[in-house]
C-alpha cells in the first residue's frame, strides 16, 4: 500500500514560472501520511527561517527560499566551494487537496518540518 500511495507524489521543479538568476538548487524531501494529515521534512541546513517561504494551492505545496553564507567576512579567499549558496525551490503534488490544510513548521537539526493538519 505504501509503496503504490508513494507513487502519487510528484517532484514538479519550479511551478512558479519565473526564471531563477544564477544557480537554483533542489533540497531533498521525505513526505509522510499520519492520521492528522501530512508531516513533510525538507534538507535545510545553514537555511534561516526568515529565508523561507511556504505556500499550499489545490494540492501542491511549494517550498522556496535562499540559503546564504553569513559565515565569511569580506576579503577572503576560498579554497573549496561545494556547498550552494542560492536560491532554492521544492514543489510536490499531493494525491488530493490539500486546501484548507493549517499549516505548522519548524526547524529540526537542519530540517525544516512542516506539519499540515486537516480541517476538522
Amino acid at each position: 500500500m505504501a509503496k503504490a500511495f508513494n507513487r502519487h507524489f510528484q517532484f514538479l521543479g519550479s511551478s512558479k514560472g519565473a526564471k531563477p538568476s544564477g544557480r537554483l538548487w533542489l533540497p531533498a524531501a521525505d513526505v509522510y501520511q499520519t492520521p492528522e494529515g501530512w508531516v513533510v521534512k525538507v534538507e535545510l541546513a545553514g537555511v534561516a527561517a526568515e529565508d523561507v517561504e511556504i505556500e499550499v494551492e489545490g494540492n501542491v505545496l511549494y517550498i522556496a527560499g535562499c540559503r546564504r553564507d553569513r559565515s565569511c567576512a569580506s576579503g577572503v579567499s576560498y579554497q573549496q566551494m561545494e556547498i550552494t549558496y542560492s536560491r532554492f525551490e521544492k514543489t510536490l503534488k499531493f494525491p488530493a487537496s490539500i486546501d484548507g490544510v493549517q499549516v505548522d513548521h519548524m526547524f529540526d537539526n537542519g530540517l525544516l518540518i512542516i506539519r499540515l493538519k486537516k480541517a476538522e
